[in-house]
């Protein structure tokens, strides 16, 4: 019969593994992240929450009739730091949960 795990010794683990994953869902929230669409005509900054903070439009992709070019870039731009932030929390939180996908993180 194998020995028994020290209970209070993985509540500890348990509870540094929380703390070390809540310190970087916090680090990755504080960080801003850039995607930018059409050779940077139209750029973005997202929270690495994802909460989108500010956009940015050249006056050369603004044409009057063509609206939907505009607008087809400023989704295109979104996507692309949505895409980045979610590398970011794959690459920071990918160790600390052992590749598990935990919604949420």
């Amino acid at each position: 019969m194998p020995p028994q795990p020290n209970m209070q010794q993985l509540m500890k683990q348990a509870q540094k593994m929380q703390e070390q994953l809540m310190a970087a869902q916090a680090e990755l929230s504080a960080r801003e992240i850039e995607g930018s669409a059409g050779g940077g005509l139209v750029k973005v900054v997202m929270t690495g929450g994802g909460e989108l903070m500010s956009v940015t439009i050249d006056p050369k992709a603004v044409d009057p009739d063509d609206v939907e070019t505009l607008q087809d870039l400023v989704v295109a731009a979104v996507r692309d730091a949505s895409r980045t932030i979610s590398e970011l929390t794959q690459q920071t939180m990918g160790p600390l949960t052992g590749g598990l996908n935990i919604p949420g993180l």
